[in-house]
């Protein structure tokens, strides 16, 4: 209740532009909530808001709301306090903002920043999107080998305020290789006079910086890491993933996937829905829905060419949708299940004849249970009266059941060889899967249907 009454007030407040009344119940609380709420309201009153915070609380709920909000109200702001919001930022978020600016403000910031600070933006900038130099953090903590443990803690109690996050101490030689690592545990339980070459671990799980983001989510995920070192070509440390950016990667992969699997297509951004123009969802949409469109007509022809067999056996045609919706369903779970085993890493397109193989055995298991199902609905619930004389229900009811069988064990495996085929062609196994599989499923469903009943039933 009381949550209540602070939005009404929070609201109230904005509405009459009373944007210091406003700050004083927002300021206790937690910047995601902060940036939820006034996510709705017009860039120039999200502005006018978040310059009551203070430098580094500004920063943080700057970094919640989504890559087009930021540019909005970036857009708003004079050149000094852009470069003052900038600084407030980690650099991975610097670059993200900047990348979102007009060009007019990106040269105007860009001059005012120190020069070891604008070339350290200027190079994460360079990095291809998607790659895991994109995403990594150059506000990292990192020692050389020689220094001892109780200067390491000294250091790092002065460097403190200047570091994003003390996930793990990175030990480089004199070249900057990255040698070893080691916790803050591990250094905090150490001798004081032990150097950092004695405690460091040198078994280091570390990803090249050209590598694929979801790459390095994935070894994230693997070995159980809060942050991931990443380094060139030479072994030099460049940066680090920690794992709040690989929780925005999996954030950003998975709404992705969900939007390929339904056919929409497009770069993904994190703009709210209620602030992504219609021309934007309708450019999305509209590629999929006509190509697959176009493709149902050959499902209409299919249609027409067995229209003296449905028109002999009006029963057919009131099973069709079962068998289209069977197929589809059947080979959605197998384009799922290999979806994720892809992703996961669990399987490659290599595996294609153990896949299929093992498919073809759980399809027929399926095929059996619903062929089963099918047939004693035909035979137990059909109105007789309503076909000709020269055909019986449990004959009717044992061609549709082996339609249906066909039906199963045909949609499983193309649901299983689509995401297979595309990832051998380098393409996203989501974006096939579910617009493909559905048209394909469709068609064969109808030709294995009609030929089925047709060669049995003799029509």
């Amino acid at each position: 209740m009381q949550h209540e009454l602070d939005l009404n007030l929070i609201a109230q407040y904005l509405k009459d532009d009373q944007y210091a009344k406003a700050f004083e119940i927002l300021e206790h609380l937690h910047p995601t909530e902060i940036a939820e709420i006034l996510s709705p309201y017009p860039a120039e009153t999200i502005q006018s808001v978040l310059f009551h915070f203070p430098k580094q609380r500004r920063g943080a709920i700057f970094c919640e709301f989504s890559y087009a909000e930021q540019a909005d109200v970036a857009q708003l702001l004079e050149t000094s306090d852009l470069v003052s919001l900038l600084r407030s930022l980690s650099p991975d978020d610097q670059v993200d903002l900047l990348k979102a600016l007009p060009d007019e403000q990106y040269n105007a910031v860009l001059p005012v920043l120190a020069k070891k600070e604008r070339e350290d933006l200027i190079k994460l900038a360079s990095y291809p999107e998607g790659s895991a130099g994109s995403i990594m953090n150059t506000d990292y903590i990192s020692y050389p080998q020689h220094l001892l443990i109780q200067d390491v803690l000294q250091r790092i109690r002065l460097e403190k305020a200047q570091k994003e996050a003390i996930y793990r101490i990175y030990v480089l030689d004199n070249d900057r290789k990255l040698i070893g690592t080691l916790s803050v545990t591990d250094l905090i339980l150490s001798e004081p006079t032990a150097r950092l070459s004695d405690v460091m671990k040198t078994k280091i799980v570390s990803i090249d910086v050209n590598e694929n983001q979801e790459e390095a989510v994935f070894m994230m995920a693997r070995y159980d890491l809060v942050a991931l070192p990443v380094v060139d070509e030479t072994n030099t440390l460049l940066g680090n993933i920690t794992h709040d950016d690989a929780l925005d990667v999996i954030e950003e992969e998975r709404t992705s996937d969900m939007e390929r699997f339904m056919a929409i297509v497009g770069k993904h951004d994190n703009t709210t829905y209620l602030k992504t123009s219609i021309w934007t969802h309708f450019r999305k949409r509209v590629v999929w829905l006509v190509i697959l469109a176009f493709l149902g007509l050959i499902s209409g022809s299919i249609l027409e060419s067995y229209e003296g067999t449905l028109t002999s056996l009006m029963i057919l045609a009131f099973y069709m949708p079962m068998l289209i919706d069977t197929g589809g369903n059947t080979g959605s779970q197998a384009a799922t299940v290999m979806v994720r085993a892809l992703a996961l890493k669990e399987i490659t397109p290599k595996n294609v004849f153990r896949i299929i193989w093992k498919e073809f055995r759980i399809s027929v298991l399926l095929a059996l249970v619903l062929a089963i199902l099918a047939f004693l609905r035909v035979v137990f619930v059909s109105n007789p009266g309503t076909i000709p004389e020269a055909f019986t229900l449990p004959s009717i009811g044992l061609a549709i059941a082996v339609a249906l069988a066909i039906q199963v064990v045909s949609a499983t495996i193309i649901g299983a060889l689509l995401p297979l085929g595309a990832a051998a062609l380098k393409l996203d196994p989501a974006l096939v899967a579910s617009p493909a599989l559905t048209t394909m499923v469709d068609i064969t469903g109808l030709i294995i249907y009609f030929g089925t009943v047709s060669l049995m039933l003799g029509i």
